[in-house]
C-alpha cells in the first residue's frame, strides 16, 4: 500500500519569521487523516529568516531529529550544550524527563532551511541527551538512526532506523522491504517514481505491506528513508 503525501497538500503556517510547513498535524493545524505514521510524529519543513528563531521552550519524552539544509542554527539548552552546526549537519536530542532549548538563526543575512523531526520514543523518562553530527555524502544509503547506534549512527529510543539515500541522476535501484513494517520516504531534493510514483522535492511516499521499492531518479536525488514499526 503506498500513500502519496504531495508537498502542496501539507499544513502551512507563515509567521513573517517561520514558514513552515507540516506533514502532520501540528500547532494549530490538525488534520485526522494526516496525525502521524508509525512512531513518526512530526516532519516539519522551516524556513527561518535571519536573526530569528525559536526561543527558550520545553520538551519532554520525544526524540527530536534536526537536519540543516541551508545556513546555520545557533543552539542552547539546559544540559549547558552551546552550539552551531550548519548545512548538512543532523542534530539529536533526547528529552526524556525534560529540556529546555533554543535555536536561531544567527546569521544577518542567509535564510536558514531545516527539517524537523520528532519519533516517539518506546521508554519514558529517560536521560535527556544531545549530539550533533555531519554524515559525509555518499552514493546509495547512509544510517542515521538507528536503535543500537550501529556504525556511526545516533541511538534513538525506538525500534526504527533512518537511512539517508543519495543518487545521481538517471539511476534505478531496488530496494528490498519488510511487508511487516511500515516505510515513510520523504524526498530531500530532486526527481524521482517510487514504484512508478512521481515524487519531486518535499513530497513523501508512505509504505505499507511492501516488500520492493523500485526508485529511478530523473536528476540528482535526495532522501529520507523511515523504516518504522
Amino acid at each position: 500500500m503506498l500513500q502519496l503525501r504531495k508537498s502542496n497538500e501539507r499544513g502551512h503556517a507563515n509567521h513573517g519569521w517561520l514558514d513552515s510547513y507540516h506533514t502532520f498535524s501540528f500547532a494549530d493545524y490538525f488534520d485526522r487523516n494526516h496525525m502521524h505514521f508509525s512512531d513518526l510524529r512530526v516532519i516539519n519543513e522551516d524556513f527561518i529568516q535571519p536573526t530569528m528563531g525559536f526561543g527558550t521552550h520545553p520538551h519532554k519524552d520525544m526524540e527530536i531529529l534536526t537536519y540543516v539544509l541551508q545556513g546555520a542554527i545557533a543552539h542552547k539548552d539546559s544540559m549547558g550544550n552551546v552550539k552551531t552546526f550548519t548545512a548538512g549537519e543532523f542534530q539529536i536530542m533526547s528529552a526524556g524527563t525534560g529540556i529546555y532549548h533554543s535555536e536561531f538563526n544567527p546569521s544577518e543575512s542567509e535564510l536558514l532551511h531545516l527539517l524537523q523531526i520528532w519519533i516517539m520514543p518506546n521508554e519514558q523518562g529517560i536521560k535527556p541527551r544531545y549530539d550533533q553530527k555531519q554524515f559525509a555524502d555518499k552514493e546509495g544509503a547512509t544510517l542515521i538512526l538507528s536503535p543500537d547506534a550501529e556504525g556511526e549512527s545516533f541511538k534513538v529510543y525506538q525500534d526504527m532506523k533512518l537511512w539517508r539515500h543519495q543518487y545521481k541522476a538517471h539511476q534505478k535501484v531496488e530496494l528490498g522491504l519488510n511487508s511487516r513494517r511500515n516505510y515513510w520516504l520523504q524526498v530531500v531534493k530532486g526527481n524521482l517514481t517510487v514504484n512508478d510514483i512521481a515524487l519531486a522535492t518535499s513530497d513523501a511516499l508512505g509504505i505499507s505491506a511492501e516488500e520492493l521499492a523500485t526508485i529511478e531518479t530523473s536528476d540528482e536525488v535526495e532522501f529520507l528513508l523511515f523504516d518504522l514499526r
